[in-house]
């Protein structure tokens, strides 16, 4: 396939004209000086000069600017020569430098993201190796011992016991590992259906009312008295949100605390959830990795009350899955928000479904 050339003839044309002046003024001294001045055949003259001059220049600037160019994609490995090949080649020095310089700062950019992207996976598989391996040598610790022949039957009960809560945790690292990638390849459906997130809001409140009063902490609404207020998403998933939301505000807060649900207009057709607790805060430099998988602000805390480490990770996949968004405010030694848009509905399309 032949090069394809987005052509500029102003370095050919002028280049031409130049010529063609000094050869016409040329013609016209000898003229003068050998003949008799003759107008059209000056004309005639400058015309087929500029002409032949012109197409002599344009097919040796393109054929001159192709070569180099293409060996300067052979010998900077980075760049790609089929990626020249794939575009118009232009004559005008100015518009290809612009080009070669954002070809060249498209694959550093590239290169870099591939970059990050690795590092990011070496710390993904370092993390799944560490979280795995905790929760393993604990089962297979209390297995040994146990195999080894351990005569009281309460210490054999809480050897097993431990070894059951082991592998629980494996189970629920992998069954949120197998979650986040079928959410990330599209593959979870979200299946949209209007309801009542008061009530939704209210049974999380119900299922960890033993957990907050553990802890002393209060689990309440921002309101004294919310009528239905009814939204349009996965009943199931926006479910698994909130509770995951609510639990961490209990097991991150402090005692005697609270937490605290609201549900405020955002837009005529959005409502803006929000759970938020007085607990001990995040520092602002771990907002913005808050919801990387494993990550955690205090590892040896965060392990010590649990979790698998990908539930945040999970509520992001969930939200960006409802074309959603979630936001993170917080402050050290006042508490956290976090607070999740959902798209508004009514009473009767709830009744509908």
């Amino acid at each position: 396939m032949g090069v394809k050339y987005k052509k500029s003839y102003k370095f050919a044309i002028k280049s031409s004209l130049f010529i063609t002046v000094f050869g016409l003024l040329l013609l016209t001294g000898l003229q003068c000086i050998f003949f008799e001045i003759h107008l059209l055949s000056l004309i005639l003259f400058g015309f087929v000069f500029f002409l032949f001059s012109f197409f002599v220049l344009q097919y040796r600037v393109e054929r001159f600017i192709y070569r180099r160019i293409q060996k300067i994609y052979k010998q900077v490995t980075i760049l790609e020569e089929s990626d020249l090949r794939n575009q118009p080649i232009t004559t005008d020095m100015q518009t290809l430098m612009k080009e070669v310089n954002k070809f060249a700062t498209d694959k550093k950019v590239e290169i870099e993201s591939l970059k990050v992207q690795e590092e990011y996976r070496r710390e993904f598989i370092g993390n799944v190796a560490h979280e795995l391996k905790t929760p393993l040598f604990t089962v297979q610790g209390y297995v040994s011992t146990l195999l080894d022949g351990v005569d009281d039957k309460a210490i054999r009960k809480k050897y097993l016991e431990r070894a059951d809560k082991g592998i629980e945790r494996l189970i629920d690292i992998v069954v949120d590992l197998d979650m986040i990638t079928k959410l990330e390849s599209n593959e979870l459906k979200i299946n949209k259906q209007a309801f009542d997130i008061v009530e939704l809001v209210q049974g999380v409140f119900d299922l960890l009312e033993m957990k907050a009063e553990s802890k002393d902490i209060v689990l309440m609404f921002d309101k004294d008295h919310y009528r239905s207020i009814y939204v349009n998403g996965d009943r199931e998933k926006i479910n698994q949100v909130i509770l995951n939301l609510v639990d961490n505000s209990i097991k991150y807060g402090r005692e005697n605390g609270t937490t605290e649900v609201g549900i405020e207009k955002l837009t005529r057709t959005k409502y803006l959830v929000r759970i938020t607790d007085n607990g001990y805060g995040i520092e602002s430099k771990h907002i913005p990795r808050l919801f990387e998988r494993f990550y955690r602000t205090d590892t040896s805390r965060s392990r010590e009350v649990g979790g698998s480490g990908l539930g945040l990770s999970i509520v992001k996949h969930i939200i960006e899955a409802h074309n959603e968004h979630i936001y993170v405010r917080s402050e050290v030694g006042k508490g956290s928000e976090f607070s999740f848009s959902i798209e508004r509905a009514t009473e009767q399309e709830a009744l509908e479904t």
